[in-house]
């Protein structure tokens, strides 16, 4: 029978050392793994299923829109730069209230005050309604819009996709209804796509948004006139709007 070799003691310290780094190695590699398949979980395999889920889901029917006539368009802009009063609007295409002001409320100043050269009339994108999903589509709905609005059909598609709600990050506003919503008015879909896709106008949309935070917009629609905000604990009625539009013409 051969007999082990009896260790040093430097050899038996070499040997614990060698299984402690080991071991420490196979701890630091269980913790990256660890990492990997958290961040996996938690931010790639909602985006995987987010796609599957939407590639999966019919576009559904489109509710079209019969253009307003506003004066003198520039992109989420519209009227005379040089009207006595400027409204500031700040809105997320997500919010319901928005939807209802822009129908009841904003529609009448357009055709009593915007047309008629007193009031310059700017949208700002305040999207916060899907900070907390994955689905982004406040984000993407701003997004859609400023691409539009790259051919001059801001306020179209603005109309477009208010005709279209249909409840917060229910995929009313995925990215496949609202390429839909693009060729439904007719836009150029080639630049279109290649807006959308690169999301070419995000600088812009924070500006707004780091202008409606100055402001201290907390909710949507925030409507300024000549920088004082109307109403700030609820939506103004069309009344409220005209006597402050009014008030400022007298001065």
């Amino acid at each position: 029978m051969v007999e082990r070799k009896k260790l040093t003691k430097r050899e038996e310290l070499r040997i614990q050392r060698r299984r402690e780094q080991m071991r420490s190695r196979l701890i630091i590699f269980g913790i990256i793994g660890a990492i990997v398949l958290g961040f996996f979980a938690v931010v790639i395999l909602p985006t995987i299923i987010q796609n599957i889920n939407e590639a999966n889901t019919p576009i559904g029917s489109i509710n079209e829109i019969t253009p307003l006539e506003r004066a003198n368009v520039d992109g989420t802009a519209m009227g005379d730069p040089a009207a006595p009063v400027r409204i500031d609007i700040y809105e997320d295409f997500q919010c319901p209230a928005c939807a209802r002001y822009s129908e009841a409320v904003e529609n009448q100043v357009v055709t009593e005050y915007v047309n008629t050269g007193k009031v310059y009339y700017v949208f700002n994108h305040y999207p916060f309604l899907d900070d907390n999903s994955f689905t982004k589509e406040s984000d993407q709905s701003a997004n859609a819009s400023m691409c539009a609005g790259e051919q001059g059909r801001f306020w179209d598609y603005h109309d477009m996709l208010y005709a279209n709600q249909s409840g917060e990050n229910q995929s009313a506003f995925s990215d496949r209804r609202l390429v839909a919503f693009a060729e439904t008015l007719g836009l150029d879909m080639d630049a279109f796509n290649a807006c959308f896709e690169e999301n070419r106008y995000q600088d812009e949309i924070n500006e707004d948004i780091a202008s409606g935070r100055a402001l201290g917009v907390n909710s949507t629609p925030s409507v300024f006139v000549n920088g004082q905000l109307i109403s700030p604990d609820r939506v103004p009625s069309y009344e409220e709007l005209k006597a402050a539009i009014e008030a400022q013409l007298t001065q």
